[in-house]
């Protein structure tokens, strides 16, 4: 898939603002805003852009903790790898899943309402499943995307 300079300049400045008008999008890369729209819906199209997606309070559905959750399968076998990420991905608490190499099979960002809730999920749909040879839990105190400035606490010089 080629992205000429134009493509470009739409892919990163839809990538800070998602909400961008077509119009406010269209001065920022110097097109007329038919040739823009046009644009982006070709690069829609031809799947540069996946999706556009609502970044949403954690707080404001109700979770009051995140988690990564490191999982080593006891087996590596195609058909046991592909029937523990559908596992996983049907469950409501995951946000996302990766299929890593390394140590570890797989990475699982989980959003619960708190600890009693992670160590629940934790335990019944991850640690009792016997293709699942071990877990490990990080919690996550704060995330940004890369262009966001995080929410660090300010501990001074």
């Amino acid at each position: 898939m080629h992205l000429d300079r134009i493509d470009a300049a739409l892919v990163a400045a839809l990538q800070k603002d998602a909400r961008m008008s077509n119009k406010e999008l269209a001065a920022h890369v110097g097109l007329a805003a038919s040739s823009c729209h046009t644009r982006v819906r070709r690069l829609v199209r031809e799947g540069v852009f996946r999706g556009f997606h609502a970044d949403v309070a954690p707080e404001a559905l109700g979770i009051g903790l995140e988690a990564l959750l490191f999982i080593r399968l006891g087996k590596h076998s195609r058909e046991t790898v592909q029937r523990f990420s559908a596992h996983v991905r049907q469950l409501n608490e995951v946000r996302e899943v990766i299929h890593v190499a390394g140590a570890m099979d797989f990475v699982v960002r989980v959003a619960v309402p708190d600890a009693n809730a992670l160590r629940d999920l934790v335990v019944d749909s991850f640690a009792d499943r016997e293709d699942v040879a071990h877990v490990e839990t990080s919690l996550i105190f704060d995330h940004a995307r890369a262009h966001e400035k995080p929410n660090f606490i300010d501990f001074g010089d």
